[in-house]
């Protein structure tokens, strides 16, 4: 599907996506109560704060999502319980990591019990579900750390217990072997990186604006700066603004704040985002403003976004659109670098992720799209349909 990662096996949404049945009218989303982006009532600044996400420059090598070792290898013969300890666990994504990890569990037969605890955004529970999963045993604990530093005693306490530490796809500072054993992390200065070269190739030059999460978090401040990092030897593709648009990642702050950069600057040629409901949001607004669809750069893309690019396409009318997905792919990486650490087993992989090219308009990559699950479904990881449709019928 691209030549840009040569040997990367990529999951079998991504090798699909080209080939799936995309004959059915975006029209449907309506009939199914999909019209607009669902409004979330988590607010997401509480879940950033603390996080340094991926983003400072590393020499180490990455591995894409969706490629990695082969778990059964890193086995051993040791019985092993797996906690899994969610700040918040209440949005699709975070359902549907709690699967991936499940079946990944299921090749080692030796996991005997996997415990996922959801602290539903509160700090203090997050601790204490922490320090439970500990009292009930687990040897691997595997976790997303919204709260940042404010978990590090936790999790100190965790590692002097003798448990495997593994917090992932966030950069958490703290000391590796003391306050967790290790931390796969995304690296988002590799995703920048391709997201400019996208931009040079097939955009050139323009005018481009950031949308991403509330102001001041860590992981939107990360991001932009790899972004304007990758962005700096092409001058043609100028940022609107020194910084990024704030949306708080929710639908409805993304539609004012999109529709007070078209009043500012009447339109843009090119958007970069991080969640697929925010851009949806963008989109809408510039539908209803009867303006042309900027050319999207996406992180972390979602079913309606796909279907609807997909219908666009069919019409003739598609926007230029890349994105890279397959985050729900992190907990996995995650498993497998815990059981190799508990087991004594060997673990070739490097820390670092990067994200999966999902689709490319310019590149022949079509995303995958599926009306039958939630238009915040994330399609790009290893689930099959089935494993998928049983995550949103609970």
């Amino acid at each position: 599907m691209t030549n840009e990662m040569p040997g990367v096996v990529l999951p079998q949404a991504a090798l699909d996506a080209a080939n799936s049945d995309n004959g059915r009218s975006i029209g449907m989303f309506e009939k199914r109560g999909w019209a607009g982006s669902l409004p979330r009532k988590f607010t997401l600044a509480t879940a950033m704060a603390g996080l340094l996400w991926a983003g400072a420059a590393s020499a180490q090598e990455t591995v894409v999502m969706g490629q990695g070792e082969d778990i059964s290898k890193m086995c051993g013969d040791k019985p092993t319980i797996v906690g899994l300890a969610d700040g918040f666990g209440g949005n699709t994504w975070r359902k549907e990591v709690v699967a991936e990890l499940k079946d990944e569990a299921a090749k080692c037969k030796n996991i005997t019990q996997i415990i996922h605890t959801d602290a539903m955004g509160d700090p203090a529970k997050a601790n204490s579900d922490i320090n439970s999963l500990v009292a009930q045993g687990v040897n691997v604990l595997i976790l997303f750390p919204d709260f940042g530093e404010a978990q590090l005693p936790a999790l100190r306490a965790a590692v002097e217990a003798g448990v495997v530490v593994i917090p992932y796809n966030a950069t958490l500072v703290g000391e590796q072997g003391v306050d967790f054993s290790y931390n796969v992390y995304q690296d988002h200065n590799a995703n920048a990186r391709k997201w400019a070269g996208w931009l040079d190739k097939n955009v050139g030059s323009g005018s481009l604006l950031y949308f991403s999460g509330p102001a001041g978090n860590s992981h939107s401040t990360a991001v932009d700066a790899a972004i304007r990092k990758a962005l700096s030897p092409y001058p043609d593709l100028k940022f609107l603004e020194g910084g990024y648009i704030a949306t708080n990642w929710n639908p409805a702050e993304t539609q004012k704040a999109t529709a007070g950069v078209i009043a500012k600057y009447g339109t843009v040629d090119a958007v970069i985002t991080d969640l697929g409901t925010v851009t949806m949001s963008i989109l809408r607004t510039f539908e209803q403003a009867k303006l042309k669809l900027p050319a999207v750069v996406s992180l972390a893309s979602n079913n309606e976004l796909n279907c609807y690019w997909l219908d666009l396409k069919k019409q003739s009318k598609a926007f230029p659109y890349i994105t890279l997905d397959g985050t729900t792919l992190t907990v996995r990486h995650a498993l497998r670098r815990g059981m190799a650490e508990y087991q004594g087993t060997e673990n070739k992989e490097p820390l670092a992720m990067e994200a999966l090219i999902y689709a490319d308009s310019f590149g022949g990559i079509d995303p995958k799209c599926d009306l039958e699950l939630p238009p915040d479904a994330d399609l790009s990881g290893m689930l099959t349909p089935d494993q998928l449709k049983a995550v949103f019928a609970q």
